[in-house]
């Protein structure tokens, strides 16, 4: 082949590769710092998340407006809801995290709950009338999945400075602050392991639709709302 010929495919070739590192590279920048993605592997939020799920997630909602009771977060449960060195080796844990950025796989470490409780609110389930209360004061959980009860586990907590109270809306599917209590931290998740907030189901497109923020639900002994 004529090696006036070669040059332009080979030049081709390398445009065609730096563009694609560059879409990649601009991709993992925006993920960073604004919009993620991530898969929903389990039941645990229906019926506003199911299973299969795939979320937008924004990483500056809580920037401009603080967590409050009744949020949606994602958040890294290592050290809370997961062991804090959680792994498979490296090979498993590469392939994982493919299929995690693509947005085809859950993650292991990554959790998305709602807030019950804020710093300083004692969650007590449950009063009379079978609901759980924060500070006294029972909570309307309209989102509850259709049959659930608020829980069928009695529980009372106080939730430490800088953590959070979480709990899924399926609750008979879902594994979350009560069944840690025993565990160190109990069940109490970092503020700051908060990744962000879910704004928007992509796939699949019969389920494409917001995800509203809700009003703040109850009362907290610091800013009495």
């Amino acid at each position: 082949m004529d090696q006036t010929k070669r040059q332009p495919r080979r030049m081709g070739w390398r445009f065609a590769f730096l563009a694609v590192l560059l879409a990649v590279a601009i991709s993992g920048l925006v993920r960073s710092l604004w919009l993620d993605v991530y898969y929903i592997p389990s039941e645990s939020m229906e019926p506003v998340l199911a299973k299969g799920d795939r979320i937008l997630v924004s990483r500056t909602d809580f920037h401009a407006e603080p967590i409050r009771r009744g949020d949606i977060v994602v958040f890294d449960g290592r050290g809370s809801f997961a062991p804090l060195h959680s792994g498979k080796g490296p090979l498993l844990d590469s392939l994982a995290a493919a299929g995690q950025w693509l947005g085809l796989a859950g993650s292991d470490t990554t959790y998305v709950k709602r807030v019950i409780g804020m710093p300083g609110d004692t969650v007590v389930c449950c009063d009379a009338d079978g609901k759980i209360t924060v500070n006294g004061e029972a909570l309307n959980e309209p989102y509850l999945f259709d049959g659930d009860s608020p829980s069928t586990q009695v529980f009372s907590a106080v939730v430490p400075d800088g953590r959070l109270w979480l709990l899924g809306d399926h609750r008979s599917a879902s594994a979350d602050s009560r069944s840690l209590l025993g565990a160190p931290g109990g069940g109490m998740v970092p503020m700051d392991h908060v990744i962000g907030r879910p704004v928007q189901i992509v796939w699949p497109l019969d389920r494409f639709a917001a995800v509203p923020r809700p009003p703040a639900a109850g009362s907290t002994t610091e800013d009495g709302q």
